[in-house]
């Protein structure tokens, strides 16, 4: 197939998920509609969003999607998280003690974060980034090459866009990465988490619930109406077998770990396992290259920080880029790069460490650990000082944190 060259551009960025689609959007704003932007993924050929997933969106990035104009069209639907209980127990035990509470807010009447079915939340990035003119192709990244102060995309149709800058954002198997030759180091777990979604008789008044149980974390993440997300962490093998039951089979298992606190449950989304695992790629960057969200680094979901990981690198690539290219600098140059590289590596490297130890400490049946770790949590518990740092550090609000996820526009 002949290929069609040097339509040129800005930024071309691959992967139309929640990274890719608000660093288009926050490009733009910043810079202007003489920034030319180009977004490409498959997915973009649907007409609306059909991710059955929820994620929990921090306080900072919260503030990123408000600084990007999208949160209103979302707000609606979005559920805040106004209270947290975290209990350790073994499956069959009769009571589950709370060892640690949060209240809900980072600042007076800042929840520090918000659950959202991620379909509303891709559907307003959609809408917004059209709106700036933010061009999006349905299709894939091919392949690439460097040339002389470009590089040079090819898309699966043929075609050809000459950019300054590519952005790999197109997820945790990133071809973009592949082919820059860039490795992932990490290993797997021998978990999955099983997501779906419940209704359920109760309110459940904005809690969010996190039980340790000797296979992993089950997470009761609240939903706007009477509903909730469940991120349910065991053995791979065990979460195949869960995933593939009879539907009353299965909800005897999901009300065995939720408990009957909300009333009767019915399960009313897919029931999907995902394999977990940590993996961070070697370098975020190569030659007029830059990699963000989950095709940089996965992590597990014991903390809930996927998602907001890769929103922090799309606040510090932006403002990477906004800055030189104000200036009348490359936007793809060697020192962007290397800035953006230097502002996410320490503390994507501390987050991968941090999740790693925290359930590699709650994942077993070992009553030693657990006597160790309760006691931890107990201490936690009584220093208000400590539980302010752990919801600061959750919400997005430490080190050096770009100004998208302060709110402020670029």
């Amino acid at each position: 197939m002949a290929r069609i060259k040097n339509q040129r551009r800005d930024v071309v960025i691959g992967g139309a998920g929640f990274a890719g689609l608000a660093l288009s959007i926050a490009l733009r704003q910043g810079l202007g509609e003489t920034f030319t932007v180009t977004v490409v993924d498959p997915a973009l050929g649907a007409a609306q969003s059909k991710d059955p997933r929820a994620s929990a969106i921090a306080a900072a990035a919260r503030r990123l999607f408000e600084a990007i104009d999208v949160w209103d069209a979302v707000a609606v639907d979005a559920q805040p998280i106004l209270d947290m209980v975290v209990t350790d127990s073994k499956l069959d035990d009769a009571v589950r003690p709370t060892f640690l509470t949060f209240g809900g807010e980072v600042e007076a009447g800042e929840p520090f974060a918000h659950m959202i079915e991620n379909r509303h939340l891709i559907d307003a990035l959609v809408i917004k980034a059209k709106e700036l003119g933010v061009e999006l192709r349905a299709g894939a990244v091919s392949g690439f090459d460097n040339a002389p102060n470009a590089i040079d995309v090819a898309l699966a149709n043929g075609e050809t866009l000459s950019a300054r800058l590519l952005v790999g954002a197109d997820g945790a198997r990133s071809k973009i990465r592949e082919s820059a030759g860039i490795a992932s180091h990490g290993w797997n777990y021998d978990q999955s988490a099983i997501v779906t979604t419940v209704a359920h008789e109760r309110e459940h008044n904005g809690r969010a619930e996190e039980h340790f149980l000797p296979a992993g974390p089950f997470a009761i993440l609240p939903l706007t109406g009477k509903r909730v997300s469940i991120v349910w962490t065991e053995t791979t093998r065990e979460a195949e077998r869960i995933v593939a039951l009879p539907d009353e089979e299965f909800h005897a298992e999901l009300e065995k770990r939720f408990g009957l606190h909300l009333g009767d449950l019915t399960v009313t989304g897919a029931r999907r396992a995902f394999p977990l695992g940590l993996f961070t790629a070697r370098e975020f960057t190569a030659e007029r290259l830059a990699l963000v969200g989950d095709a940089a680094h996965i992590i597990h979901p014991i903390a809930g920080q996927g998602l907001n990981m890769g929103l922090r690198d799309v606040a510090a690539l932006a403002e990477a880029i906004a800055d030189a290219a104000r200036l009348g600098l490359d936007p793809g140059g060697p020192d962007v790069l290397q800035r953006y590289q230097r502002w996410r590596r320490f503390d994507t490297m501390t987050m991968g460490v941090a999740t790693d130890g925290l359930n590699r400490l709650f994942s077993n049946s070992s009553d030693v650990l657990r006597l160790a770790r309760d006691v931890g949590l107990g201490l936690v518990e009584r220093i208000p000082a400590l539980k302010r740092v752990f919801i600061r550090e959750a919400a997005g609000f430490t080190g050096d944190v770009p100004k998208l996820l302060r709110g402020e526009a670029l």
